[in-house]
């Protein structure tokens, strides 16, 4: 689209669009059933051979622009392909991060920086898939970080720990946010925070620990510890101070991403849900004829089709490069309710077969709860809605 300067200048698509898109990417996920998924969770494993297939179509490199061997579609593109592994009953947790973090690369990063590194992250040489901001003492409140990194000679050293930094033990590179300048001596809080691109192969026996972290869905998450990690200076991306505005630049495209992800699910939930109560009989009728099971399906609908227009119209903003960020974060708090309310009344119609793993309902439950919490909270995003849509005191 082209870049326009009035919201009335833009518009939305109806219907299955990229249909094409669509059509590749379920083809691909029919070749990872339920059973594919059940196995990795079993032995804890990463999801090799679907990455490879999805690296070898040219999803994953779906927003590197094509002189350096990407696809160069638009971030809807991208959503569409998210959505659609989400709605085929696969997971998109093992690679999503390489579109959203492509964001920080592509639009900050140097000429050096984006010929030295998207050709062979776009050809699957090499995976950017880790992004380190969230700290243990930390959580949400990102100016407060405490990983420093300080300048010495032609490098960064650095010190501190991430949490819950997804896939840093099956990536090659990482994005880093890590403050260059202590908080007591900046104007703003904001400011004196930098991003950094970091290859975890040198850094790794050098400083540089990683550590599994055990949850309940397999999503590969770690504890990250840097004790006097060297970064060169010439991985810096941007500006030195500036990285806080950098990645913040880049959360609404992450939420249109991962809110994708939900309406793909809720999509998944709710198929799941007609079919099974279509053909489940319990009193010499299909348990869908009754009201009871109806009824959450159909509300759960209606949520996933609520949810799935404003994602589009916070796509199109986006795209348009006009301000989004409230139809952003209300997109995806809605999208993220819509897919719990079709994950419960899945799992509800399933009865006990719902917790049985072989029915996928359990995996897909679990992994669906996580999409309130990140990458940003239901109450935050509340509290966004309170201060900067309808004008309330801040609350924090």
């Amino acid at each position: 689209m082209t870049t326009a300067t009035r919201i009335e200048d833009v518009s939305i698509q109806l219907g299955e669009d990229f249909p094409e898109i669509r059509e590749s990417v379920r083809r691909i996920c029919g070749d990872f059933p339920g059973a594919y998924w059940r196995g990795l969770e079993e032995s804890e494993a990463y999801p090799t051979e679907f990455v490879r297939a999805l690296t070898k179509a040219g999803f994953l490199g779906a927003l590197i622009p094509e002189e350096y061997g990407g696809a160069g579609l638009p971030l809807r593109a991208a959503a569409v392909i998210l959505e659609e592994i989400h709605a085929s009953g696969c997971n998109a947790g093992a690679c999503h991060a390489q579109m959203y973090i492509m964001g920080t690369l592509l639009r900050h990063g140097s000429t050096e920086q984006k010929k030295r590194y998207l050709p062979r992250i776009a050809s699957g040489e090499l995976r950017l898939q880790a992004f380190a901001v969230t700290e243990p003492t930390t959580g949400t409140d990102t100016t407060k970080l405490k990983t420093r990194a300080v300048r010495s000679g032609d490098h960064y050293v650095v010190h501190g720990q991430k949490v819950w930094t997804s896939r840093a033990l099956h990536s090659d590179l990482m994005l880093l946010l890590a403050r260059t300048t202590p908080v007591e001596e900046v104007r703003k809080k904001t400011d004196g925070l930098s991003v950094f691109l970091v290859d975890i192969r040198d850094g790794l026996g050098k400083g540089l620990e990683i550590k599994p972290l055990k949850a309940m869905i397999n999503h590969h998450a770690t504890e990250v510890f840097f004790d006097g990690v060297r970064v060169p200076a010439g991985n810096l991306i941007g500006e030195e101070g500036k990285g806080f505005r950098y990645i913040l630049d880049g959360l609404n495209a992450e939420r249109i991403l991962v809110s994708s992800e939900s309406i793909g699910d809720a999509r998944w939930f709710t198929r799941t849900a007609v079919a099974y109560a279509s053909q489940r009989v319990v009193f010499d009728r299909p348990i869908g004829q009754n009201q009871g099971i109806q009824f959450p399906i159909a509300r759960a609908h209606a949520e996933t089709e609520a949810a799935a227009l404003l994602l589009r119209k916070a796509a199109a903003l986006f795209a348009a490069g006009l301000p989004c960020g409230d139809d952003t974060n209300m997109a995806k708090m809605l999208a993220s309710e819509a897919a719990w309310h079709a994950a419960e009344a899945c799992i509800q119609t399933h009865g006990g077969f719902g917790f049985a793993k072989e029915y996928d309902v359990e995996r897909k439950w679990r992994e669906t709860r996580l999409f309130q919490i990140a990458p940003i909270s239901t109450n935050l995003v509340l509290a966004y809605i309170a201060e900067h849509v309808l004008g309330l005191p801040r609350s924090y």
